[in-house]
């Protein structure tokens, strides 16, 4: 079985059917990038091929932030959890002169990011904690149908990137399964990733909370999200959270930032055809152009690892003919 592509348009001309086949990833240029990734996906889905994988072993992993949709000036969670600052503020009026508060309220985002990892935690804590699962799915639902990006006025759902859309698309064409394995929040994340991806809930791989089971004032069970941490799917994180909640190794890899090296590492030690992929932002006029000095999306150690290992190093301004899909709203 050779690599599947997509149906573009049947017509019907009396009794005659006439198929167009669209080649795959119509929004990547046809450079390196995109050769490497079509001859992989043809070489382990071949019957008889040396590299042939069977279907139950196509597993796809890819980080969110940064590698499936944009993730500057701050991360889009980090937005959503200042926004929910801003909402609870007036329960705690001390907050205003109480850092990180402060910063959340005042719109200071360098303040914020210069808190560091405990200020960050500290807002995040706050503001994702206090209530069920449930309450918490429909708060970030909420949130996603107005809040708009500060740069592109788009809802944030709108700055997926079209060319990873894409390839999502052409992976699950050929029988691979998908999954998401990202720093960001599992519950926040799984608001919208079967929207906007067609990655489903249960295969979506992230940081998480501690939940505590209990009965509402209803009788009803439930589960209360607490304000500590469970588990940290970044870094070594990624390859010990894949080994835990996927139970399969990938065959291949897709991430952006020093934060997806183990992941990628996991990946390419493993037997067989592997392929490795990280987004570079070089792209300042349709995106952004960052890499080693950036404080979000930090790519530096793994850039380094890429060229040692010869993994594919995509550049968003050479390599996608588009970034973003078109506006919803």
């Amino acid at each position: 079985m050779s690599a599947k592509i997509f149906v573009l348009s049947v017509a019907v001309l009396g009794a005659t059917t006439i198929i167009r086949a669209q080649e795959p990833l119509p929004s990547w240029n046809d450079t390196a990038p995109k050769k490497a990734i079509v001859t992989f996906v043809e070489k382990v889905t071949k019957e008889g091929s040396a590299d042939f994988v069977p279907v139950e072993q196509r597993i796809a992993t890819f980080d969110n932030d940064g590698t499936l949709w944009a993730e500057q000036p701050i991360y889009f969670q980090f937005a959503f959890a200042i926004d929910r600052i801003k909402a609870l503020a007036s329960s705690h009026p001390e907050w205003k002169n109480e850092q990180p508060f402060a910063a959340a309220l005042s719109g200071d985002k360098k303040a914020l990011i210069a808190s560091g990892q405990k200020g960050l935690m500290t807002i995040m804590a706050v503001s994702h904690s206090g209530m069920t699962t449930e309450a918490f799915t429909k708060i970030v639902a909420q949130w996603f149908e107005t809040a708009r990006h500060p740069r592109f006025n788009r809802l944030y759902t709108d700055l997926v990137y079209q060319p990873m859309l894409e390839l999502l698309g052409y992976l699950r064409a050929n029988e691979f399964k998908t999954f998401i394995v990202s720093g960001g929040g599992v519950e926040f994340m799984r608001v919208f990733a079967e929207k906007s991806y067609g990655i489903p809930p249960e295969q979506v791989v992230g940081s998480s909370a501690v939940t505590k089971y209990r009965f509402g004032a209803d009788g009803k069970p439930e589960l209360l999200r607490e304000s500590k941490i469970l588990f940290i799917d970044d870094g070594p994180g990624k390859a010990e959270g894949i080994n835990t909640f996927i139970g399969r190794r990938p065959i291949l890899a897709f991430g952006n930032s020093d934060g997806d090296q183990q992941m990628l590492e996991w990946t390419a030690a493993g037997n067989g055809a592997r392929v490795c992929l990280i987004v570079h932002h070089d792209d300042a006029e349709r995106e952004w152009a960052y890499d080693r000095k950036s404080q979000i999306g930090h790519l530096d150690k793994a850039w380094d690892e890429a060229k040692a290992k010869g993994w594919t190093v995509v550049s968003m301004k050479d390599d996608w003919k588009t970034i973003f899909p078109p506006a919803t709203q």
